[in-house]
């Protein structure tokens, strides 16, 4: 590992003018390529104290052995020269994109005698028209079979084509008229490029001229009486409708543009592309890369179409761009696809509309695109047992961690703190073995304490399990749903601390935070049981130095110490381990720190739904949920019957008795909870400040029914306040 100071230019060696950088390791290789507007400036951000550069820069500037750099004299020449580059070079901590398959293109070789239509896949060639890309190559072929009845361009390679010339027979796509055969001279030379102009200029969207053409000639023909000919056009003119509804319109003013979408996390991201040709789509494409540098997305659009129209000029590059954010700055990168295009380009983002509506489709593609890779990554059983290894490695642990938990604590400033335990084995979620806690030994926000009280309870019960047993036996586990002695709770049944009542309206035993509920044991296929208490070889918690160092201390309180602690800080995915000072900083392509992101984050997705309901709950609740005994069922029965909570509280026990599965004890436990609480005031409405009056059958929105409550602030502002 170098000292970036041991190669650190000079002070006032770096000139203040554009340019274009290299790092060279050791071995004179190209590590990262990078432009800037001020060379001083830029390369000054990179020589700073280690301490304040991100993660993963400062593994490439100490990877880095030295650095070059020139200057060129716009920023327009630095994109191109950069570009040149990352191509020459391929740096390793540059972004780079990388296609999972060859995409397909519809090609005609304009450049032969004879042009030729054909499916191409890789590089472009000169002289040679391109429409797509497309996804599949059957579609090409599907819609070239349709264009060929109207437009009987030469399918054939070259050795059909010398032998057909040879034997002075076409093949059978000149029988059946889907050629015109000028391999046996039925057409000349410049008849055929005429035909197969005219194929090119209907695939780039000027079809309405050769509608309006077949359709004079069919009613010419109809109207002369060679209803044949006339068959024959009404034929053509269906198979190129056909063949326009394979692209259905998107944009109506008949724009050429591309739409480019991201979607990305903090290691990858995922780039789709539509190409839309004469307001239709007519291909789509899409990348992924990991982020080996820090990057926003204008840096990732900017790097997208880089790649997407280094090699193109001409029309290949259309009039308009659409992009999610701008890169920084914007006038270099249009002013080079003006150049490369040879006239104006348009590079903006959507605002209203149809394109702003085409943009969503593509993020919407985007964001499937991303999480089909990540699947994909994560299912693959290699990959898995690599990414175990590096953690089992990075860690100092004696053997790969199976089975790994992670908790996450939840809240909104402070009020229902929640907690999350996730389970995954063998690199997979185990969801029937997630749990998730109430907060109880304390009120307000603290995370570290709420983190050492979850540990504390959770292992807890694994050593109460431990004792009583002696062995892993068939212990004590309840139904999905169920409430677990310690406060854990599945995540399909609702939790009550203190003994309140569960989904079935049956109270639960007080939860005293050890005790066990003795009961059947459940087991699954593989015959392991179902228990809260099964341990773990890796606790993840998530956080930085403060929660680890509680759940450390809670273990350590516990006498356990063959479990290992770490945490991920979501800031610089960094990891911390107890009694440590310096985080261990993982490879941003380390698959190790990929799974333990995915824990990380599926932690904190369930702690934050969860939390949610409880907060939905508490503000939904009102008198009838403390009536002992009484389900959601009966509940919503009687606010039916009586249309309020208001009406319910003036009625008689007999007429409470009335309602269908209401009996007179029931009806006289809710008597009494009614006249116990306190009436609510009258139900306001928000929109117009009118006073509904409640006998007019407006169920009350207060505390006394369910309703929606009105929460201060905007949507996003109340998100932003939950943890």
């Amino acid at each position: 590992m170098a000292d970036p100071s041991s190669y650190r230019p000079r002070p006032g060696e770096i000139p203040d003018t554009p340019g274009v950088y290299r790092f060279r390791d050791e071995h004179r290789r190209v590590i990262y390529v990078g432009k800037a507007k001020s060379l001083r400036q830029r390369l000054a951000n990179y020589f700073q104290d280690l301490a304040h550069l991100h993660p993963r820069t400062r593994t490439m500037v100490t990877t880095a052995a030295s650095v070059e750099w020139t200057v060129v004299s716009t920023e327009v020449e630095a994109l191109q020269l950069e570009y040149s580059w990352i191509k020459e070079y391929d740096p390793r901590f540059n972004v780079k994109y990388r296609d999972d398959k060859s995409y397909p293109y519809l090609a005609v070789t304009m450049n032969e005698e004879f042009p030729r239509v054909q499916v191409m896949r890789g590089h472009k060639k000169k002289g040679v028209r391109y429409f797509g890309p497309y996804g599949h190559a059957w579609a090409i072929r599907d819609t070239v079979d349709l264009l060929l009845r109207v437009f009987p361009v030469r399918t054939c390679s070259t050795g059909v084509f010398k032998n057909a010339a040879r034997t002075g027979r076409p093949c059978l796509l000149g029988y059946i008229g889907k050629c015109s055969a000028p391999c046996v001279g039925r057409i000349t030379p410049d008849d055929h490029w005429d035909l197969a102009d005219e194929f090119c200029d209907f695939m780039a969207g000027r079809t309405g001229t050769y509608l309006r053409r077949l359709e004079r000639q069919m009613a010419d023909a109809a109207e002369e009486m060679e209803y044949e000919r006339a068959a024959r056009l009404r034929d053509d003119i269906g198979a190129l409708k056909k063949a326009m509804e394979k692209s259905a319109v998107v944009l109506a003013d008949a724009t050429d543009a591309d739409l480019i979408a991201v979607a990305e996390d903090e290691l990858e991201a995922a780039v789709q592309i539509f190409h839309v040709r004469g307001g239709r789509v007519r291909g789509q494409r899409g990348w992924v890369t990991d982020k080996v540098e820090e990057i926003t997305t204008g840096a990732l659009v900017e790097h997208a179409l880089q790649q997407l129209y280094g090699e193109e000029s001409g029309d290949a590059v259309p009039k308009e761009v659409l992009v999610p954010a701008l890169p920084d700055p914007v006038e270099p990168v249009q002013q080079w696809l003006t150049e490369r295009r040879g006239s104006g380009v348009s590079l903006r983002i959507p605002q209203r509309g149809d394109k702003k509506a085409l943009m969503e489709t593509v993020q919407r593609n985007a964001q499937q695109a991303l999480v089909l890779h990540k699947t994909k990554r994560a299912s693959d059983l290699t990959t898995r047992s690599r990414a175990l290894e590096e953690i089992a490695e990075a860690l100092d642990l004696d053997s790969a961690p199976l089975r790994i938990e992670c908790y996450d604590i939840s809240h909104l400033q402070g009020d229902d703190v929640v907690a999350s335990m996730v389970v995954f084995e063998d690199g997979l979620a185990r969801k029937s073995e997630y749990r998730r806690f109430q907060i109880k030994g304390f009120e307000g926000q603290d995370d570290v304490r709420s983190m050492h009280e979850v540990i504390t309870r959770r292992f807890r019960r694994y050593l109460a399990e431990k004792e009583k047993t002696g062995e892993w036996a068939d212990g004590e586990s309840l139904t999905d749903g169920g409430q677990h002695a310690d406060g854990a709770q599945h995540p399909g049944g609702e939790q009550h601390p203190g003994g309140e009542a569960g989904p079935g309206g049956q109270a639960s035993a007080p939860d005293d935070g050890e005790a066990l509920t003795h009961g059947p044991a459940l087991k699954d296929d593989d015959g392991r049981p179902k228990r809260f208490a099964y341990p773990p070889q890796l606790v993840v918690v998530d956080g930085g130095q403060p929660q680890v160092a509680a759940a450390q201390r809670a273990l350590d309180e516990l006498g356990i110490d063959d479990i290992a602690v770490c945490g991920l800080a979501k800031r610089l995915e960094e990891v911390w381990l107890p009694r440590e000072d310096d985080p261990v900083v993982l490879p941003r392509t380390s698959e190790g720190l990929y799974l333990l992101q995915r824990v990380r984050d599926e932690a904190h997705r369930f702690a934050i739904t969860y939390q949610r309901t409880k907060r939905a709950k508490r503000f939904r609740a009102g008198p009838l949920d403390d009536v002992p005994g009484l389900g959601e069922t009966r509940k919503q029965a009687l606010i039916k019957h009586f249309g309020s909570v208001k009406r319910l509280r003036a009625a008689t026990i007999d007429q409470i008795c009335e309602v269908p599965g209401i009996g007179r004890k029931t009806a006289e436990t809710v008597a009494v909870a009614l006249a116990g609480a306190t009436p609510a005031g009258p139900a306001v409405n928000t929109a117009t400040g009118e006073i509904m009056d409640d006998d007019d059958g407006a169920p009350e929105t207060t505390a006394d029914a369910p309703g929606e409550p009105v929460s201060a602030g905007t949507p996003d502002e109340r998100r932003g306040q939950e943890r």
